[in-house]
């Protein structure tokens, strides 16, 4: 790995650890980053941090990884969003699941792949897509056995 790669993933890292884990929470030990922070602000705080957790992942697509774990970093990027926006719980949510640092992993880990694909990342892919298909199955058997049984 060259020098302008290691220093741009260096960049990478810092940004990361500054967004999910640069605060330490005394007593409990436990470290949550800015991005925690600015999501508990009503409205802005969850679109604040999609924005910069998406440099992340463009700077990861100038990096030329596979678009399965493009997508797998999307798809890291939105839960966090969608489940930040949630009061109170989604709060939680954004400290204890750190999307940027996943990221970040994941970036390391296919570079230091060789050129091979990344299966796990179209089995993630998959299994995200499967849940609400599923969900939609058991909602739709739900409503289908309330009416049978009002009726």
């Amino acid at each position: 790995m060259d020098l302008r790669t290691r220093q741009r993933l260096d960049k990478l890292d810092r940004l990361a650890d500054f967004l999910d884990e640069s605060i330490r929470i005394p007593v409990i030990g436990y470290r949550i980053g800015y991005d925690a922070l600015v999501g508990m602000i009503p409205g802005v705080g969850d679109i604040v941090g999609m924005v910069v957790s998406s440099y992340i992942v463009l700077q990861a697509a100038r990096f030329r990884i596979p678009r399965a774990t493009l997508l797998r970093m999307i798809a890291n990027v939105a839960v966090e969003a969608l489940i930040g926006a949630i009061p109170l719980l989604g709060d939680v949510f954004d400290a204890t699941y750190k999307a940027n640092l996943r990221n970040v992993r994941l970036l390391h880990s296919r570079l230091e792949e060789a050129e091979t694909p990344a299966a796990e990342d179209k089995r993630y892919l998959v299994t995200l897509l499967l849940i609400p298909a599923l969900l939609g199955v058991v909602i739709l058997i739900a409503v289908v056995a309330a009416i049978v049984l009002l009726v």
